[in-house]
């Protein structure tokens, strides 16, 4: 079955003083594209998380975030004492000002707070990557549902493409013999005799150059093809895209032999058809 490159999937986690929530989204690309937001403590991980996301996505633009919120008493940011003392005694000397103001001054001053590198702890950091795996499950749940909506598109989309070739299949006789009436009305318009043999070795030749069997079988082979290809375990967009660059290469060359209005007409729905197929397909994995 074929699957959606766009997906959303959150997990969220409770550890004992902070709450860990972890966002995926993807959205439709050529390639994998995958960019990640996570908290620098976390950073020397980060390469561990983003192959887990190219191992289970494969292909999209995948964007990962990673929000850590505290929800206990201890704190990595800390008053650095000593700086914001310095800057108080020398704002002190420029400035008139109790020390509450001298103090909201210093605290927007350079280095008044620093923080301390927090080492991963590794039993958390496990704890992490299964809200990844369960964010990773949601998207892909995702983007399967998504798939299923796009494989029933294509499907009454590619099933209106059979119906209208029927449709010119039905209307070739007619087309043939229209082509043959015009040709013997222009010979006749000359008022001039000709040799009927000749005339129909000319017709023969003239009507081979417009028959369209070969494009009807190949384009009715294609159809069939792209329906395997939809439910094939091995289904992809890309190989989608290059069987309805094949449909669409019959489907043009029966439009520019048909030489008849009713057929192009049929052409033109089939076109139309195939144009909504393929912008859907660039949407699939």
């Amino acid at each position: 079955m074929i699957q959606s490159m766009t997906g959303y999937g959150k997990a969220v986690i409770q550890l004992p003083s902070k709450k860990i929530s972890v966002e995926i989204k993807s959205l439709n690309s050529k390639g994998l594209d995958l960019s990640s937001r996570v908290p620098s403590a976390y950073r020397e991980k980060e390469l561990d998380i983003r192959k887990m996301l190219a191992n289970a996505l494969t292909r999209g633009k995948i964007d990962l975030s990673l929000y850590v919120e505290s929800t206990g008493e201890e704190t990595s940011t800390q008053l650095n004492e000593t700086v914001v003392k310095q800057y108080m005694s020398q704002l002190a000397k420029v400035v008139d000002g109790d020390k509450t103001e001298l103090l909201k001054m210093a605290m927007r001053m350079p280095d008044a707070l620093k923080t301390e590198r927090e080492e991963v702890d590794e039993s958390e950091f496990a704890e992490i990557l299964k809200a990844v795996e369960e964010a990773l499950v949601q998207i892909n749940t995702y983007r399967s549902d998504e798939g299923e909506v796009l494989k029933n598109d294509f499907l009454e989309r590619v099933n209106t493409i059979e119906e209208r070739l029927n449709e010119v299949l039905e209307i070739d006789s007619q087309r043939i013999e229209n082509v043959k009436d015009r040709l013997r009305t222009a010979v006749s318009d000359l008022k001039e005799k000709v040799d009927e043999n000749r005339f129909e070795q000319e017709l023969i030749y003239y009507l081979e150059k417009y028959d369209i069997t070969e494009e009807k079988v190949r384009l009715q082979n294609h159809i069939n093809y792209f329906r395997e290809a939809i439910n094939s375990d091995d289904s992809n967009g890309k190989k989608l895209g290059f069987i309805t660059q094949e449909i669409g290469r019959e489907i043009n060359t029966i439009g520019s032999k048909s030489n008849f209005a009713p057929m192009q007409q049929l052409v033109v729905q089939m076109k139309d058809e195939l144009e909504k197929i393929k912008e859907q397909a660039l949407n699939v994995l």
